[in-house]
């Protein structure tokens, strides 16, 4: 186990090509990547959209493997899942069969917990996302702000060591958004897990992390990182503070052109 302010999590000259398909040319998605993330960090990785964000957090999950370099928990080498990290994914994906009760039960029902324990475990962590009350419903009885502090209940149940959340609130709208990212600022502090949470939002990147990873354009790379220099526990009143301004306005001019470029790209401008 790492003591907090440690290395957990080290990708070392990581870098990834998916092979091309009908003949195309192979994808470089990410090139020499190096990253250390500390035990107990909140740890953002920033870019725009098709950047390699997704892939690395899918490396950290171990749900692929670089093509050359190595990715490490706790100094050994990532090459599958494993229960000491887990994922929220943007579309929720509960099990719509299952109530949200039996859906945050599944990762503990997976580990053998006894029926009894697994439940108190589950109401509790109903409790913490405030979704109290609706154990009995199912996923398409609840909207999607409540399906996703489902869905960050059943990852955070069974007590893993890391929490990857891609994109987790990108299909939300504005004010739901807002609002759950309040909810993981809280969790997060209160719990004190490593997390590393990917977004495209300037905004949601400065309120959430401890530090932010700005990665380029494909193929990703870390271009810079910054340290958030704002108290703990997150409040909503953060922002309006100076220094969360003043790092939003510095991350938005340094990756203006990323997005620019991206932009022109995709209506054939650039």
């Amino acid at each position: 186990m790492s003591g907090r302010g440690l290395a957990q999590l080290s990708v070392r000259a990581v870098s990834k090509v998916f092979a091309g398909r009908n003949g195309i040319a192979e994808v470089p998605a990410l090139t020499g990547v190096n990253l250390e993330i500390r035990s107990g960090e909140f740890l953002v990785l920033l870019g725009p959209s098709g950047c390699g964000k997704s892939t690395l957090l899918n490396l950290l999950a171990g749900f692929t493997r670089p093509t050359s370099g190595a990715v490490l928990h706790d100094g050994e080498e990532i090459g599958a899942p494993d229960k000491r990290r887990t994922v929220v994914f943007q579309e929720y994906a509960l099990f719509p069969w299952k109530t949200v009760q039996q859906n945050v039960e599944f990762g503990l029902k997976a580990q053998g917990l006894p029926r009894r324990e697994r439940e108190d475990i589950a109401r509790e962590w109903l409790s913490v996302v405030r979704l109290s009350g609706f154990e009995d419903r199912y996923p398409h009885e609840i909207s999607g702000g409540m399906k996703q502090r489902a869905a960050i209940a059943r990852a955070i149940a069974p007590d893993p060591e890391v929490l990857l959340m891609d994109e987790p609130f990108g299909a939300l709208d504005a004010q739901t958004r807002v609002l759950l990212q309040e909810e993981v600022a809280r969790i997060s502090s209160e719990t004190g897990k490593t997390i590393v949470f990917v977004t495209h939002s300037i905004d949601e990147a400065v309120f959430l992390g401890d530090r932010i990873v700005v990665m380029s354009s494909r193929p990703g790379r870390v271009r810079e990182t910054h340290e958030v220099n704002l108290p703990r526990p997150r409040v909503p009143g953060v922002r309006v503070e100076k220094t969360y301004r003043e790092l939003v306005e510095m991350l938005w001019t340094s990756l203006r052109p990323e997005w620019q470029t991206e932009t022109g790209a995709a209506t054939g401008t650039a």
